[in-house]
């Protein structure tokens, strides 16, 4: 079996790598940009340069290398960013899905396709709406987010017209090691490793901490892929989450547990959202009904492993 990973060497697609590495026998080629990264295996993987905004380039890809299985990981994926550059994001994520799907609709054959939309699709809801199940409509507060209900819609779109096994799928907040410092756990945990070291003054700078997010590890979201690209029903759409919600003050608390350095926290106006949905969490029953798929590692292990992994960096 041959799979096609596109964003196979950022933070999700080199977990998803190694647990295929690890728990099957399949043949690997990722998409990278701007630029290629190392094979973890080089017998069983081979990593290209890609945009996938390229037809032309995607069409040659996918026909030189005709999948099995596809996961679409590429994406313009971080929320200040989009509204930075709205429509760089709208661009990037809509035009590579496009060129990605016309590429394999023109093949002999028909890939398991699954397309990664996000928790962020559903917007605000209200607490009785919680926890939300995939039929929760949809309400993007920001660019990102419709980007990712526009990849979602479409993925549905080829479905229904062109008879596509493509499964959507909507992952929660993922979190773990490897996670860039742009994103929120590995924000606060570079600080404090910082602070232990002495290399920043012990004060923690940080945005909005009343929202409430469904975070997954990292690790269980990658089993969550593969366990839908075997059993997911084609045209359905999946929550991968916990079903639970932790504040982002949790994230600072658990890490302040962690450190014996006396740190101070201090308000960042920057850091804020010009929208940020108060509390948000998924019910992952559809997909745990289908596939046999539940969340593993806890929350505080994840937040653990995080911190110990920036105190490596900064020594």
């Amino acid at each position: 079996m041959r799979i096609l990973i596109t964003g196979a060497t950022g933070f999700v697609g080199a977990y998803f790598r190694r647990h295929l590495l690890a728990h099957t026998d399949w043949t690997i080629v990722g998409t990278s940009y701007p630029e290629p990264a190392p094979a973890i295996d080089p017998e069983r993987e081979q990593i290209i340069p890609l945009d996938l905004r390229d037809e032309q380039a995607t069409r040659a890809v996918v026909e030189s290398y005709p999948p099995d299985y596809v996961l679409h990981l590429a994406a313009q994926s971080h929320v200040p960013t989009a509204y930075e550059d709205p429509w760089g994001t709208l661009r990037n994520n809509i035009q590579g899905q496009l060129n990605l799907l016309e590429s394999c609709r023109a093949l002999d054959t028909s890939p398991r396709i699954l397309v990664i939309g996000s928790g962020e699709e559903y917007g605000r809801a209200d607490e009785e709406d919680l926890p939300l199940i995939e039929e929760h409509p949809l309400r993007p507060e920001n660019p990102y987010s419709v980007s990712k209900v526009t990849q979602d819609v479409m993925g549905y779109q080829y479905f229904i017209s062109f008879d596509m096994p493509v499964i959507r799928v909507r992952p929660f907040n993922h979190i773990g090691p490897g996670q860039s410092p742009r994103f929120v756990l590995p924000a606060f945990a570079s600080q404090v490793a910082r602070i232990e070291r002495g290399e920043q003054e012990p004060v923690m700078y940080v945005g909005n901490l009343t929202p409430a997010r469904d975070f997954t590890d990292v690790r269980d979201v990658v089993r969550g892929y593969h366990a839908l690209l075997l059993k997911g029903t084609p045209g359905a759409v999946y929550n991968i989450c916990t079903g639970e919600a932790h504040t982002i003050q949790s994230l600072v608390d658990h890490l302040l547990k962690l450190s014996s350095a006396d740190i101070r926290i201090e308000i960042d106006p920057a850091r804020y959202r010009p929208a940020d949905v108060p509390i948000v969490y998924g019910s992952p029953a559809k997909l745990t009904l289908d596939t046999g798929w539940t969340p593993e590692i806890p929350f505080t292990q994840t937040v653990a492993d995080v911190l110990e992994e920036w105190r490596k960096k900064i020594k």
